[in-house]
């Protein structure tokens, strides 16, 4: 079964962002992956400032990343760029962990102004982590996600048809890849 890593790098909750993940989790479970979420705002504080790679709280997230075959990062942009939390915990990671992987990039903000900061701030370092494979990104305007009293979000149209069509990209993906992983552990 094909495994996803879907990373909240919202720093509070509950959030338009975490909602996203959430809904978007779901939606791949009923496709019979295996889901994942990890907030990185859960891990120790002092860990992430201090930059301690060796942290035994940072063993289970860098074991679940180097399991999953897709990796779904999903992040408000606060004055044109991701979360700071978020970023302290991609500079914890090991060098080339996200090669192999498809990742699939989801951003909220206030304005669609923000946009082209995906582009320009948070591509640059999945690149540099080794990701070669990053789907078209998922933008959501914060007026676009209404909170539901249950806790879920409830997308418009636009948003929630872009979210299934790259998410179909992402199942056709990692399955391909979980299909040619299995061959090649059967080959040797």
């Amino acid at each position: 079964m094909a495994r996803i890593l879907a990373i909240a790098g919202s720093p509070s909750h509950p959030s338009r962002t975490y909602g996203i993940l959430e809904h978007t989790a779901k939606l791949l479970q009923e496709e019979g992956l295996h889901v994942d979420i990890l907030s990185v705002r859960d891990l120790p504080a002092e860990d992430l400032v201090f930059g301690k790679y060796d942290s035994p709280a940072l063993e289970q997230p860098k074991d679940l990343l180097a399991k999953a075959d897709g990796v779904i990062i999903a992040t408000p942009i606060y004055k044109a760029a991701y979360t700071g939390v978020l970023k302290a915990f991609l500079d914890l990671l090991p060098q080339k962990s996200l090669t192999g992987k498809v990742v699939l990039p989801i951003a909220t903000g206030g304005t669609i102004a923000h946009l082209l900061s995906v582009e320009y701030a948070l591509k640059p370092i999945l690149g540099e982590l080794g990701a070669r494979h990053i789907l078209a990104t998922v933008y959501a305007v914060d007026k676009q996600i209404e909170r539901q009293t249950d806790g879920s979000v409830q997308l418009d149209a636009e948003i929630d048809q872009r979210l299934k069509e790259v998410l179909e990209d992402l199942v056709k993906s990692v399955k391909h890849s979980a299909i040619a992983t299995q061959e090649l552990v059967n080959a040797n």
